[in-house]
């Protein structure tokens, strides 16, 4: 009951609009806005009906379509405006789409044959009547209701018998549809849309091609497609590209619509299972296959069609060059910026893959690199969806998996071939291209995360004969390192060890330092570079161990000189390596796995560190000439080698870029050289990260190697070798370097030992023995003692050698600076006895301070203070004679050193270290070389806070002689490394030098300032203006003498006790730094040292500089200098 007041319900709903429509059902210019309007509101009942789920009854559909008709039969189609038109075929479209059920198939004829003439522009008299794009979509749209593909009834649930049924009536109208009379109607559609999914409007192109879609799949007859074939691939190539788009590239939507429509043709048209079954080509499943069959295939028997076309071989073999030809074009599609787009591009490839194994090889490797490049894209999904359909491909059933597999390795044999052409052309983005094809190949042989679908075990094998020994890698290999060549990293160099730097700065920072980037010739994008190193890294990993064949080769190569081959076959050899021992050079923890490495790898690992370490210091290579930095051919290979063709006066370059280079010069070996041994340090942590902790017995010939790269003078190697110490720490499971140098300190000790001898001398050694000794830290003192035995024996045997004293007393220096860094190893020391210290006062307190003293200088103080409490125990207490008796006398006598308050403590083991060093270095003060002078006055400066006075203090008086005539010094910087000692001995040993302050050295400094004072005068980069003083430049060596004088008596005034006469000397001379025309170094020294001498003496600072500025009249006016302006220098100080 409630259905059929439902019923009744929408048939009053419809009768209110389809009567009316009736009645004006004749068009004309009045009653045209009336029927627009009740299409409209037609159509919006229909779509209401539709949503709620209401289906209408096959009686309410033929009374709603009454009208419909009517006005389609009384009106000539051209009179019809488009409005009109479009709203009818909507109403059509949403008719048809519950009527497809129980439609006729004379009805369905009908309404096929007036979309498609509103499609072509025809009306009844054949004449040409183009609609705009809106009444074309409607007629498409209204096809597609037609013609789309259903599996249940009412929007239910998919049954069987509504499945059927579908199937039943789709039949039924397919058939209908390939029928003889039918089939132009069908072609004269498909011309139609062909032409409509080129159009601008999206709407209808979008339509058109689902429409094609359908058609060419399920409705054209088999020997019809062949027919249809050129021209539907030739316009859906261009809807896919986007040719005729405003834009650069077509929606993503239209170019997966338009590949599914190419799609559907092609398996149709040349399919393998339509071709087999027509004779076309001969399929081989058994060995019976291959018997000569005399029979022809079964072609069924039909009347012939003009429009189909007969499936031959002839037909096949153009029909396929030509398919390939117009696949080729769709390359481009790999780079669309648009998922959906490259997801139609994938099932495309795949299925024609998979489809045309027999019909189309030759395409097999494009869709094949199509699907590889479709597997690195950045979209996650299209990623995973090309590596499934890549491995579903691969593992076929029958023969189809195993020919793909093929292909897929010939595809890897071409692309390692073309990389050196590709290469030499600065074709970067090819580069890039190739290398992900391989490392995309590469993948496929391990499965992939979250997939469920295994590996390709087949591609291990074959990547595996590719690099092993009858792979012939002495072929492509060498091509490869003819054209792979690195160049100087494009950064600055300095003079100064870029290792050490960061060690004086802050030793915890290398823990972070990475192997720096290479620079390749021929390569200028980072994109490019970082593909190259992927992919060979896969191949390692890919291979496994049957790449060691290769990687011994590269090496092989690698060692046998310093030339940029060598060189190139060295990063190609760390590169694969890497992905055998599945490690990285930069970070060898993050992708080793936890299971143990096999023995050969290991075994191959082993050797290979100790081939490094002992070819390390070969250094005395032989000059290459220059045929061998030329291109060689090897003996056995012929068609890869890069040739010059001449023909006649011209020369024909067959390869840009492959012109003959000049022979390399100095400075071009010495780079290479230089990334020789970076990436050898690349090597080294590599093999760490293979064998962790069983790399540790090979740090007796790998450590030295390392060591000596920090040290070394270019950027490039230094960086390499801290990256490689880090790396080679984590891998051996230490915590941080000092802790791997320590356990291991003998090793690298006795490396050093081998090279300081005659037969053997590395003027490097000593500076790897420093930085050990500052890598190592203050647990060095552990080790030091055999560091020190080292030196002397050594400078002992080799003293009049300059650069080899320099280099072991910068090493004594080392340990001497890291003992000195270790608070626990410096002496307690008491105060410096500078008077008393006096709080500053402002001027006006200054009287009222005295008259206070004044009044109070004859009274009692408060604390009752025994005099003996500033006696020592020098001299003897009571009377001579007066002692005491019995037991008292035994009590009251002390025990041995308790009351001694002057005895120091034993020194400690490294106070004893620095003593001994101290005493056995002064000898050098007098060494002809200043820098060697100037290296042992910064040693005794170190080791001043270290030493007691008992050990410090003999030593230095033993010098002192020698010191004083180091400040007479004709070196600037040896000048200034005594003023630093004397500095150092006035902040810890001021009693001590007392004297030696104000009666040895201000004379000096006195005379040395005059000195100074004069060249200044003739000095072309002294100041100029008037009171100028110094130079405007920080690096004279006037400008470092001042600023080392001034130092020293700051420390003096700090340290030692003033002597009045001396400190007024030195106030009055020193005034002049206070210029504001000074540098503002020395302005800055010397605000410190007055600020220093005002702790002792504040009213002489106070009288010179206020003096100074003329503040203050009468018998001090002398000291007013108006030339110096020094008021605001002067201000900050009192």
């Amino acid at each position: 009951m409630e259905n059929i007041n439902a019923n009744m319900s929408t048939f009053q709903r419809l009768k209110v609009i389809c009567v009316p429509l009736l009645g004006n059902s004749v068009l004309n210019p009045t009653s045209i806005p009336g029927v627009l309007k009740l299409l409209v509101q037609l159509r919006d009942v229909l779509r209401t009906l539709d949503s709620s789920g209401e289906i209408l009854s096959p009686s309410a559909i033929s009374y709603v379509f009454f009208p419909i008709s009517t006005i389609l039969r009384r009106n000539d189609i051209s009179t019809i405006p488009d409005q009109v038109l479009e709203r009818t075929l909507e109403v059509l479209a949403l008719l048809c789409d519950a009527w497809w059920w129980d439609i006729d198939v004379a009805v369905w004829e009908q309404i096929f044959m007036l979309c498609s003439a509103i499609l072509g522009g025809i009306d009844r008299k054949g004449k040409r009547k183009d609609r705009d794009d809106e009444t074309k979509a409607a007629a498409a749209e209204c096809l597609w209701v037609l013609l789309r593909p259903r599996f249940s009834h009412d929007g239910t649930a998919s049954t069987t018998s509504s499945t059927d049924r579908a199937n039943a009536i789709s039949a039924l109208l397919r058939g209908h549809a390939r029928g003889a009379k039918f089939l132009p109607i069908l072609g004269q559609t498909l011309d139609s849309l062909l032409n409509a999914s080129q159009s601008p409007n999206g709407s209808l192109q979008r339509v058109s091609l689902k429409v094609l879609s359908v058609i060419v799949s399920d409705y054209l007859p088999d020997g019809v497609v062949p027919s249809i074939l050129p021209g539907t691939v030739s316009t859906m190539s261009k809807v896919a590209l986007g040719i005729n788009a405003s834009k650069g590239w077509a929606n993503g939507d239209i170019v997966a619509a338009a590949l599914l429509v190419m799609q559907h043709a092609i398996l149709r048209a040349i399919g393998d299972e339509i071709c087999l079954r027509e004779g076309a080509v001969k399929g081989i499943g058994n060995l019976e296959d291959l018997l000569d069959d005399s029979n022809p295939p079964l072609i069924d028997e039909v009347t012939p069609s003009p429009f189909m076309t007969r499936r031959t071989e002839s037909w096949l073999s153009a029909t396929a060059s030509q398919l390939h030809i117009a696949m080729n074009a769709l390359s481009p599609l790999a780079k669309h910026p648009t998922p959906s787009a490259l997801l139609g591009l994938a099932e495309f490839s795949a299925t024609v893959l998979s489809a045309t194994s027999l019909t189309v090889p030759q395409s097999q490797p494009l869709l094949l690199s199509l699907l590889l490049s479709l597997q690195r894209s950045s979209f996650d999904r299209v990623s995973d969806r090309a590596d499934s359909l890549l491995r579903q491909v691969l593992t076929a059933p029958y023969t189809a998996g195993h020919r793909f597999l093929q292909v897929l390795l010939q595809i890897s044999r071409d692309n390692l071939a073309a990389l050196p052409r590709l290469l030499m052309s600065h074709a970067d983005s090819k580069v890039e291209h190739v290398a992900g094809i391989l490392e995309s190949i590469c993948r496929l042989a391990q499965p992939r995360t979250g997939s469920p679908l295994p590996g390709v075990a087949a591609i291990s094998t074959g990547v595996g004969k590719l690099l092993g020994p009858h792979g012939g890698v002495e072929k492509w290999g060498w091509s490869l390192l003819s054209t792979l060549e690195f160049i100087s990293p494009p950064v600055v160099v300095t003079p100064a060890s870029t290792a050490q730097l960061m060690l004086e700065d802050d030793p915890a920072a290398m823990h972070s330092v990475s192997f720096p980037e290479l620079t390749f010739r021929h390569i200028n994008s980072r994109s490019a570079r970082e593909a190259l190193e992927r992919m060979f890294s896969a191949l390692g990993t890919t291979a496994g161990e049957d790449c060691l064949f290769a990687v011994d080769w590269f090496v092989d190569v690698g060692l046998s000189g310093r030339v940029k081959r060598a060189v190139a076959a060295l990063w190609c050899a760390c590169r694969l390596l890497e992905g055998v021992g599945q490690t990285s050079s930069g970070s060898p923890a993050s992708v080793r796995p936890p299971a143990r490495q096999a023995k050969r790898l290991e075994k191959f690992a082993r050797d290979l560190a100790r081939r490094i370490g002992e070819a390390w210091d070969d250094m005395d290579m032989e000059e290459s000439s220059p045929a061998d930095e030329r291109p060689t051919p090897d003996s056995n290979g012929d068609g890869d080698v890069l040739v010059e063709h001449v023909s006649g006066l011209i020369n024909i370059r067959g390869i840009s870029g492959a012109e003959p280079a000049a022979s390399a010069g100095p400075a071009h070996r010495a780079v290479q050289s230089m990334l020789h041994r970076g990436i050898s340090l690349q090597l080294l942590s590599v093999t760490s990260g293979i064998l962790e902790s069983r790399f540790l017995p090979l740090l007796l010939h790998t450590l030295y190697p390392v060591l000596h790269g920090i040290v070394s003078d270019a950027l490039f190697v230094s960086t390499s070798a801290l990256a490689a110490l880090n790396a080679i720490t984590i891998s051996t499971s230490f915590a941080t370097p000092a802790n791997l140098l320590l356990s291991n300190f003998d090793y690298a000790l006795d490396a050093v030992s081998r090279r300081l001898t005659r037969r053997w001398l590395d003027v490097d050694a000593t500076k790897v023995l420093a930085v050990l000794v500052r890598l190592v830290g203050h647990d060095v003192v552990q080790k030091a003692g055999d560091v020190v035995e080292e030196c002397f024996d050594r400078l002992d045997e080799y003293h009049g050698y300059e650069i080899v004293v320099d280099g072991l007393l910068e090493v004594l220096r080392e340990v001497v600076k890291v003992i000195e860094e270790d608070d626990d190893n410096r002496p307690s020391r008491g105060s410096p006895n500078t008077g008393g210290q006096q709080v500053p006062l402002e001027d006006g307190q200054r009287l009222e301070a005295f008259a206070e003293w004044f009044a109070h200088r004859h009274d009692e103080d408060d604390e009752d203070t025994p005099e003996e409490s500033m006696r020592d125990s020098s001299y003897p207490r009571e009377a001579w004679g007066k002692t005491k008796e019995g037991a008292d006398a035994e009590a009251s006598e002390p025990a041995p050193g308790a009351d001694d308050h002057f005895a120091e403590p034993p020194p400690t083991p490294a106070q004893a270290l620095t003593q001994q060093i101290v005493s056995r270095s002064l000898y050098f003060l007098t060494h002809g070389a200043p820098q060697i002078r100037a290296r042992i006055l910064d040693l005794l400066a170190n080791a001043v806070p270290v030493l007691p006075e008992s050990g410090l203090l003999p030593s230095v008086h033993q010098a002192w002689p020698f010191i004083l005539n180091r400040l007479d010094d004709a070196e600037t910087f040896v000048v200034s490394a005594a003023a630093a000692l004397i500095a150092a001995l006035a902040l810890h040993v001021g009693d001590f030098m007392h004297r030696r302050i104000w009666d040895d050295v201000w004379p000096r400094f006195r005379k040395l300032l005059l000195r100074l004072e004069q060249a200044d005068a003739s000095n072309a980069l002294a100041h100029r203006a008037q009171g100028a003083v110094g130079t405007a430049s920080a690096y004279t060596h006037s400008h470092r003498l001042y600023r080392a004088v001034i130092q020293t008596l700051t420390a003096a005034a700090c340290g030692v006790q003033a002597q009045d006469e001396a400190n007024w000397e030195v106030i009055v001379l020193f005034r002049r730094f206070l210029h504001r025309q000074a540098h503002e170094e020395l302005q800055a020294c010397a605000r410190e040292l007055y600020i220093a001498l005002g702790r002792n003496n504040a009213d002489a600072v106070w009288l010179g500089l206020a003096g100074t500025v003329g503040w203050v009249e009468g018998p001090v006016s002398f000291l007013h200098e108006p030339r110096w302006d020094v008021e605001a220098n002067v201000r900050i100080i009192l």
